[in-house]
């Protein structure tokens, strides 16, 4: 046994001690298992993705977004977790490996578990596996406290922090599951434990934080945008083989398929604009409003493949809902996504690429497009959606933003709390 730190691409050890790897460490990169560890959230991604598209075809989108978001928070937030101890903690050992795997099979749980929470409100499946997941963590957590003495206390708070909010799961479920909790106050309580689980690493880290690498983290954060971007091709291939099946191949449908493309790649592009390793190395002390805003990022990246499915799958036969709403299940989520996309990164950049002017009139022209719908059917709206995004990278590469030159450190920055 060593207790030095595992080199990226080094070969596998049976065991090496757990210690915090450095901050600054040089070409610190995804490492296969880690991206491993992404691929099993595309089953659970494109379950609930899937889930949103029938309830929006059928009427009943509103009825379908809490289930939604709550399934979806469940997803984020174990991806999130596991992302920045990976960040610091990633020894790529045997025991590593075994309990990362762990945590995969929960996601592989909860994924069949998504339609019969959506549909039949059943959360059994999804709280057994976030449970498995949950468990593997905090094991991952307690090994870190054992073999790292000086961040000790960090980790021990982070697994009972953990701990704490699993039981408040399993007992919302059970307690539920028995009649005893009321179904008006399950919606409540999910908020509070949620807003529990999200107070954990403020809690955790508040004498000591984790030493998780800012390029790192950039790149895991923009690894899973390219994931939910590829489960939107896969919503809209999915609308494109049920509209080709029911004989609705028009201008319309393939005015749409280029649309949401289009859309697609100029979503990836805007994401990548702002350089979110530099902004989170100046500013460590707002990772959480960063990372945390990205669940909105998120959460509209997996709702617009839903909303393409739906806008495709209305060229080939008749829906029950209006041209109206099939628009705005696209407007919305990429309105959102413009605004968070900025919003999150304005406070860590020194002079944001994306310019507060251009996206907030961007996303005000896309939300008011849909109006338009019953006049011009779905598919010029969707198509101006697209076009209205593909501007503003125009803009935003034509006129580009001066950036800060000033050597690393010589800013002013807010110490940490």
């Amino acid at each position: 046994m060593t207790s030095e730190v595992a080199p990226a691409g080094s070969q596998i050890r049976i065991r090496i001690r757990m210690a915090a790897r450095p901050t600054d460490e040089p070409h610190r990169a995804s490492s296969q298992l880690e991206l491993l560890f992404d691929l099993t959230f595309v089953v659970a991604i494109a379950s609930i993705t899937a889930q949103l598209a029938h309830s929006i075809a059928e009427g009943h989108a509103l009825d379908g977004l809490i289930p939604f978001f709550q399934v979806f928070f469940a997803i984020w937030w174990a991806w999130m977790n596991f992302t920045w101890f990976a960040s610091s903690y990633d020894t790529d050992d045997v025991p590593y490996r075994l309990l990362t795997m762990l945590q995969m099979a929960g996601v592989l749980v909860l994924a069949a578990g998504v339609q019969a929470a959506v549909n039949d409100g059943d959360y059994r499946a999804v709280t057994l596996g976030y449970f498995i997941m949950r468990i593997g963590l905090v094991a991952q957590w307690l090994r870190a406290g054992i073999e790292d003495p000086e961040s000790r206390g960090t980790a021990l708070r982070y697994a009972a922090g953990i701990s704490i909010a699993e039981v408040g799961w399993v007992l919302r479920l059970l307690l539920a599951q028995a009649g005893i909790l009321p179904e008006s106050s399950l919606l409540p309580i999910f908020v509070g434990l949620v807003i529990l689980e999200l107070a954990v690493p403020r809690w955790a880290e508040r004498r000591r934080p984790t030493s998780w690498h800012p390029h790192h983290i950039a790149e895991r954060y923009g690894l899973f945008a390219i994931i939910l971007l590829g489960e939107s091709v896969l919503a809209a291939s999915t609308g494109v083989e049920g509209a080709i099946n029911a004989g609705g191949v028009s201008g319309s449908f393939l005015t749409i398929a280029v649309a949401g493309l289009v859309l697609l790649f100029a979503l990836w592009w805007l994401y990548f604009l702002e350089p979110a390793g530099e902004g989170l190395t100046r500013r460590r002390e707002l990772s959480y409003l960063w990372g945390y805003g990205h669940y909105g990022i998120f959460a509209a990246l997996a709702a617009l493949g839903a909303g393409l499915e739906v806008a495709v799958e209305q060229t080939g036969h008749h829906i029950q809902v209006s041209p109206v709403a099939v628009c705005y299940a696209v407007a919305i989520p990429v309105g959102v996504f413009l605004v968070l996309l900025w919003a999150v990164h304005a406070p860590i950049v020194p002079r944001p690429t994306i310019r507060p002017a251009v996206i907030l009139a961007a996303a005000a022209v896309i939300l008011l497009l849909p109006l338009a719908a019953e006049r011009t059917g779905p598919a010029f709206v969707i198509a101006m959606i697209a076009a209205v995004c593909a501007l503003v990278i125009v803009v935003t590469i034509v006129s580009p933003v001066k950036r800060d030159t000033r050597p690393r450190g010589s800013e002013v920055e807010v110490p940490a709390g």
